[in-house]
């Protein structure tokens, strides 16, 4: 990890002891000093992908007999054959009074007589078919007639009652006849003159014996008249026989592509309009789609049945009758049922979208989802998919389709869209179409119902699926930026309060929330709920020993406290939340013990030591920068800093681990002790081990890793504000390495080791250890080269030569040969005009003048005459 990722921005320095004259002022050094600790960055966690797509991931935290399959077979039996239409959505009125029956059937008194069932089955369903055939010519039968008021219309209605069941009657015996006169003809041309030759004689019939004005349902509904002249909405009383045969009357269609139920008045230029459109549709559904459909009885060809199906498609989606309800929809659907059997996954496509987009429900929309499900189960169908588009019919059942009367179709319908958001394509596709508003809005639903069964319930099942997609959008440029705002961190936060017993809906949610908290606009908005904080407190005492969710948590809190000091404040203030961060701490060093042992016996065997973090170093890695972030805030910091089993723990890691062998670890617990160490409190457990912290950070500084020894000389700019530590540096010559670093011509690793080089020289015993190395040279070098780009170094620097300079008697004596060199950088560093025609940061805003006015000018001003002063003697 580079040593620029823990540098501030403002690149304040620490708080040292200075002996310059000039004194801050309160508000400065508390402003300075703040800025002087740092953030810790870290890579997010990464989930491997899994090797087959399923309901459930590997590690899913339900039991097998718990869950919903991902395997299962499918045939043409699994679809109710008997459902030829969706559910209307009609409801019947109630009545306004209830009828008494009578206690028996033996009651010869009562007036009302129970119908009994007739013994002839078959002779129900000749008298069935017949009424059938009856009511949909008495449809097509009516012609205009005038118009009449209420009053007068329900006179005529109850004075025409006798001649209307009389013609209904001789319009039966017809339909009878008819019936068995069309089975002698086989051509379908002939069959629709004869059928319309005899629709043309019940109609002359019909309307000879009723007049006035009537009213009929389309769309396969009818609507009876009331005696007070309204309409009753009923269900159809004449539904389609299953068992007609294609090619007859009954099979052509009644309906337009119009939505839901409709009511047309037969009077005047609509009801001609109307009549002119059934028999186009009659024309369109036996040349269009009866065609088709014979194509499909040719099972042995799957490549031609692919194409009948893609054209099935096509004519439906043109005469308007995709989701619509007409009488040859019920052999329509079960001839695509059928060809279920057939195993080809590009035919069962067609016919899935087909079934969907006819908008079966009930068993049918179970089994068409799970035939979805089982084609997007294989990756290597996502090119048809992309082809066929079966994302549209699949959106299309989860923004229509009942919650919670369909909560196992729209499991199998979320699970085959969630394995179409691991294709990219399909994603950008999902994006497009609003798919993330969709599931939102389906979340909420979710989140609203009070579900009883917290653990494993259809629901949760279902939201298993709908944040595992989530999760999926959150990768995508696209959906990021629409899951950027509040409602996704609130909505998501809401299911994670309400299923935080369920592990597989906390571990998907999260895993959304550790790549949308990478943003800073999404930080924001998950900070502004006040909530979050005791709901992840209480995540991580509830799964404490679940690895990818705590470490998820803390990956998530990290980057709430990174930049947001509200965030920092809220976190310190929820209950509990330093013990429970103490607790974390604990359980998980242990944990790392306890796997170190074991990975020391597999290298006693010839095993090599892994590259990467183990498990716990991972969560301890984002534990300590939780805790690295809380001490920027002067309450928390304070409180972090007197605790004495954190410092105690982070000293163990600091001792314990090798930066060769996890250097992540080791950098981020060094980071997290100097954030501590700033906080100069009689409480301050810091202090008290300032000693033992310093022998760890002595060896961390001889290593070769250059940001981790960067990192131990920041640590020791703020511990060599105690004389002890001063010489325990002169004891062990760790000046000579600060004096060193100086060469790196790095600005964050010169300004470390300034730090420290300003708090020896502040003890004037201690100024002569300049002069080893070539401590004075390289100072004045770091002062040319990075002067007019880092005023704040150029400040330091200045401030460690007034110090070294302090009982200074010739200048020469005390700079040596670069006397002359430090007279003319001076001048010219302290001459303003020349210095903001050529500096680097002209472009930025006016903090770095302001800090070359109030902090560089009087310090460098003060130096320079104190080296005029003594050159000229």
């Amino acid at each position: 990890m580079r040593a620029s990722e823990y540098r501030n921005t403002g690149k304040a320095e620490p708080f040292y002891r200075l002996s310059v004259p000039r004194q801050k002022s309160s508000s400065e050094i508390v402003s300075e000093a703040r800025n002087a600790l740092r953030t810790l960055g870290t890579r997010r966690p990464l989930t491997p992908a899994e090797d087959r797509r399923r309901l459930f991931g590997s590690t899913s935290s339900r039991p097998p007999q718990n869950r919903p399959p991902s395997v299962f077979s499918l045939h043409a039996s699994s679809f109710d054959l008997a459902e030829s239409r969706p559910l209307s959505g009609v409801r019947l009125c109630p009545l306004d009074h209830k009828p008494v029956l009578p206690a028996s059937a033996e009651d010869g008194d009562s007036p009302i007589s129970i119908p009994k069932p007739p013994a002839d089955a078959a002779e129900v369903r000749k008298v069935s078919r017949a009424r059938a055939r009856l009511f949909r010519r008495t449809q097509q039968s009516f012609l205009p007639a005038e118009v009449l008021p209420p009053d007068q219309n329900q006179e005529k209605l109850e004075s025409e009652e006798p001649a209307a069941m009389s013609n209904l009657c001789r319009s039966h015996k017809n339909c009878l006849a008819e019936q068995r006169s069309s089975t002698a003809f086989h051509d379908e041309s002939r069959q629709l003159i004869c059928n319309e030759h005899i629709s043309r004689s019940e109609r002359e019939d019909f309307l000879k014996g009723t007049a006035g004005k009537g009213s009929f349902q389309l769309r396969g509904e009818s609507r009876s008249v009331n005696r007070d002249g309204r309409f009753a909405d009923e269900e159809q009383q004449f539904p389609c026989d299953p068992g007609t045969k294609p090619g007859t009357n009954s099979s052509w269609p009644r309906s337009t592509g119009c939505k839901g139920p409709e009511t047309v008045y037969f009077g005047g230029l609509e009801g001609k309009t109307r009549i002119n459109e059934w028999e186009e549709e009659e024309i369109f559904w036996h040349m269009k789609i009866l065609p088709i459909l014979h194509e499909l009885d040719n099972e042995d060809n799957i490549e031609n049945l692919c194409l009948a199906c893609t054209k099935l498609y096509q004519a439906l989606s043109e005469g308007k009758l995709l989701g619509q309800r007409f009488e040859g929809r019920s052999m329509l659907l079960k001839r695509c049922y059928k060809l279920v059997d057939i195993d080809s996954d590009p035919l069962r496509l067609k016919l899935a979208k087909i079934i969907l987009a006819m908008k079966v429900a009930g068993k049918n929309l179970l089994s068409a989802c799970k035939l979805a499900f089982q084609i997007c189960r294989k990756g290597q169908n996502d090119s048809i998919l992309q082809q066929e588009r079966l994302l549209d019919c699949l959106l299309e059942v989860l923004r229509t389709e009942d919650l919670q009367k369909n909560s196992e179709a729209l499991l199998y319908c979320m699970g085959a869209i969630k394995f179409m958001s691991g294709n990219a394509i399909l994603l950008n596709e999902m994006v497009n179409k609003g798919a993330v508003e969709m599931l939102l809005q389906l979340m909420k639903q979710i989140n609203n119902i009070k579900d009883n069964e917290t653990h494993f319930s259809s629901l949760g099942h279902l939201l298993v699926q709908l944040t595992a997609t989530l999760r999926n959008l959150a990768a995508c440029p696209a959906a990021r930026q629409q899951l950027l705002g509040g409602a996704a961190a609130s909505e998501l936060s809401v299911a994670l309060e309400l299923r935080a017993g369920d592990g597989d809906v906390c571990a998907y949610i999260l895993r959304t929330f550790s790549k949308l908290s990478s943003c800073d606009d999404f930080c924001a908005a998950l900070a502004d709920c006040s909530r979050c904080y005791n709901l992840f407190l209480a995540l991580l005492n509830h799964h404490q020993k679940q690895q990818d969710l705590v470490v998820r948590v803390l990956f998530v809190l990290g980057n709430l406290t990174a930049k947001n000091n509200q965030a920092r404040e809220q976190l310190f203030k929820a209950k509990g939340s330093v013990n429970t961060l103490t607790s974390l701490f604990q359980t998980y060093h242990e944990l790392d013990v306890n796997a170190q042992k074991w990975c020391h016996q597999r290298e006693g065997e010839g095993r090599s030591h892994p590259k990467h973090p183990s498990a716990a170093e991972d969560v301890l890695i984002k534990l300590i920068r939780v805790l690295a972030n809380l001490s920027i805030h002067p309450s928390a910091g304070a409180a972090l800093a007197a605790a004495h089993p954190v410092v105690e723990l982070l000293i163990t890691v600091l001792g314990s681990k090798s930066i060769d062998d996890c250097e992540e670890l080791v950098i981020s617990a060094a980071t997290a002790i100097n954030n501590l160490s700033y906080y100069r409190l009689k409480s301050s457990a810091v202090q008290d081990r300032k000693l033992h912290i310093a022998q760890m950070l002595l060896k961390l500084l001889m290593s070769n890793n250059l940001d981790g020894a960067v990192e131990a000389v920041r640590v020791f700019g703020n511990l060599s504000q105690h004389h002890e530590i001063c010489d325990f540096i002169l004891q062990k010559k760790a000046h000579r390495f600060m004096i060193a670093l100086l060469d790196s011509k790095n600005q964050d690793v010169c300004f470390a080791a300034c730090g420290v080089l300003l708090n020896l020289t502040a003890d004037k015993n201690k100024g002569a250890l300049l002069m080893e190395g070539g401590g004075i040279g390289k100072l004045v070098e770091c002062l040319q080269d990075f002067g007019p780009a880092d005023w704040q170094l150029a400040c330091l620097i200045c401030k460690t030569l007034w110090n070294y300079s302090e009982n200074i008697t010739s200048a020469a004596s005390c700079f040596g040969e670069e006397t002359n060199k430090l007279l003319v950088l001076l001048t010219s560093l302290l001459d303003e005009e020349l210095v903001w025609d050529c500096s680097l940061d002209r472009d930025l805003e006016d903090y770095p003048k302001l800090y070359w006015e109030r902090e560089f000018k009087p310090v460098a001003e003060k130096l320079l005459h104190r080296i005029q002063r003594h050159h000229s003697s």
